[in-house]
């Protein structure tokens, strides 16, 4: 499609926003806050004549700029048709190019592919929306200020449980930092993240207030009411009716990434020197956010989801009505079912989700048809190049503004 070229003006709140956006909304982001020469292109369907763009030009500033090791994007327009473009290197030791449409991890990303299939199951009558969790997982949820007779479903997917986020304390943040690369080979079971959940202190029920504690606990509802590892249902009901060849849900211990990727790059403390960390156990974040994909396979998922190819009407209603985030976030940022809105500069709204995870960051958005989308994806976690952490993510959702007003 035809790429906007004109510099779109940016509300200045929006700069003062956007790092709290990611952090509030995103895998291990609640506890969180040299590269190399750029091999850059517009490759089309993989193939194709470099031609320089507001994407590349974009991707390449996040390169040459900014500080991020490697940078992914696809672009999809109205008919369907794909550009994958990249900069930067996939190995900061060797300069490797960075693979075209690559897989990278989608951390919270993930929570669309779930909050999906519990809709389906919310279509078949299987599991009820304003059902209490109880109902499901009897004896699990309480605690100070926490009760399972009372929160629902609902809740869960929206964010309105008032359960503690597992990854705000230890042993995800330590004396008030993050510790995360002690937990690159750490397995974990899933009900032993929502005890750490449980553990933090609650906040108002029926108030948004991000946890990934909310998704552990609805992948644990969907393998009750199924009786199959949740791996296997995410599989069979959306990853492969949609055909999404390169995406895929990591086995029980698995930490290397299957296909042609970029390597991942972690800094600790924030803001020091970037380092690979690529093979990680996705344990930690399980339903929350430890899908693999590539840009284009996320690009396709969510237009096919707001494209009305994945839940019937009245279930992608659900998901698509929202409430206001709140968390000093502008009103126009709110969250339904998995799925999050805002507005763009030219009017209308775009879909999507986002999500971190040591090592990358995903962040794109859809039309509210489907038919439009952009998935940009990075090496790194933004938060993890420290003072550059801010301008990366005004540049990349300022891009995905770009694109789907263009």
């Amino acid at each position: 499609m035809p790429v906007h070229t004109r510099p779109l003006a940016r509300p200045a709140r929006r700069r003062q926003w956007l790092a709290a956006a990611t952090v509030a909304c995103t895998f291990t982001g609640a506890a969180l806050v040299a590269p190399g020469a750029a091999v850059a292109g517009d490759h089309g369907h993989g193939h194709g004549k470099p031609r320089p763009d507001v994407v590349q030009q974009t991707l390449d500033r996040l390169v040459d700029e900014h500080g991020v090791p490697g940078a992914l994007a696809t672009v999809t327009d109205r008919k369907g048709r794909e550009r994958h473009l990249v900069a930067g290197v996939a190995d900061l030791a060797t300069g490797a190019p960075v693979p075209v449409d690559g897989q990278v991890r989608i951390g919270s990303d993930s929570k669309t592919f779930l909050a999906a299939v519990v809709l389906q199951l919310v279509g078949e009558g299987v599991v009820d929306l304003d059902a209490p969790v109880e109902t499901y997982l009897p004896g699990v949820v309480h605690g100070e200020g926490v009760d399972g007779t009372v929160v629902t479903v609902r809740d869960l997917l929206q964010h309105t449980s008032g359960i503690g986020d597992y990854t705000s304390g230890p042993p995800f943040v330590v004396d008030g930092a993050p510790s995360l690369l002690a937990l690159k080979d750490w397995y974990v079971e899933p009900y032993e993240l929502v005890d750490l959940g449980l553990a933090r202190p609650a906040t108002p029920h029926g108030t948004f207030a991000y946890s990934n504690t909310n998704y552990v606990l609805a992948g644990l509802v969907v393998q009750r009411v199924t009786q199959r590892p949740l791996g296997e249902v995410v599989t069979e009901r959306i990853i492969e009716p949609l055909g999404l060849a390169d995406t895929y849900v990591p086995g029980r211990g698995e930490q290397a990434i299957r296909g042609a990727h970029p390597d991942g790059h972690h800094a600790e403390p924030a803001g020091s020197g970037l380092f690979e960390h690529t093979d990680i156990d996705p344990s930690s974040a399980w339903a929350a956010g430890d899908i693999v994909s590539t840009p284009s396979d996320v690009t396709a998922f969510f237009r096919a989801l707001l494209g009305g190819k994945v839940l019937q009407p009245a279930e992608l209603a659900e998901m698509t009505t929202t409430i206001p985030m709140g968390m000093g976030l502008p009103a126009d940022w709110r969250y339904g079912l998995g799925l999050m809105s805002m507005d763009l500069s030219c009017g209308g709204q775009v879909w999507g989700h986002g999500g971190t995870i040591p090592g990358y960051q995903v962040e794109g958005g859809v039309s509210p048809d489907g038919r439009r989308g952009v998935t940009v994806a990075t090496t790194t976690m933004h938060g993890m190049l420290g003072d550059a952490g801010p301008a990366v993510s005004t540049e990349v959702i300022g891009l995905v503004d770009t694109v789907l007003c263009s």
